[in-house]
Parts: C-alpha cells; sequence; structure tokens
C-alpha cells in the first residue's frame, strides 16, 4: 500500500500524525485553545498533499 506513496505523500502524513499527536498532548496538558488551534493544521496538511498529487497528476 505504501510502495504508490512519494517521499512527499510519507512526509506529509507524517506531518498531520505529528500534528494531532501534538494536538492531543496539549488537548490533555489543559490548553484546549492551542490544541484545537494545533488540530486544524491535520486537515490543511492534508488537503495540501492532496493538492499536490492533483498537480502531479495534471502533468502526466
Amino acid at each position: 500500500m505504501f510502495k504508490q506513496f512519494t517521499i512527499a505523500d510519507k512526509l506529509l502524513l507524517g506531518a498531520a500524525i505529528l500534528s494531532l499527536i501534538f494536538a492531543e498532548i496539549t488537548f490533555f496538558q489543559g490548553d484546549k485553545l492551542g490544541a484545537i488551534f494545533v488540530g486544524l493544521w491535520v486537515p490543511s496538511i492534508l488537503a495540501f498533499g492532496i493538492y499536490l498529487r492533483l498537480i502531479k497528476s495534471k502533468k502526466k
């Protein structure tokens, strides 16, 4: 499954997962607004990855 992912795809997926984990840690430490702010990065990072994939597929 991961064979069709490029290095950029793996990095963006890793960044999204790390952002989610960081948001959860921040939430359980009591900073709920900071956790929400960081948690909103996850869909933005994934959307950027989808955008890069679309650009790459249009060039082919």
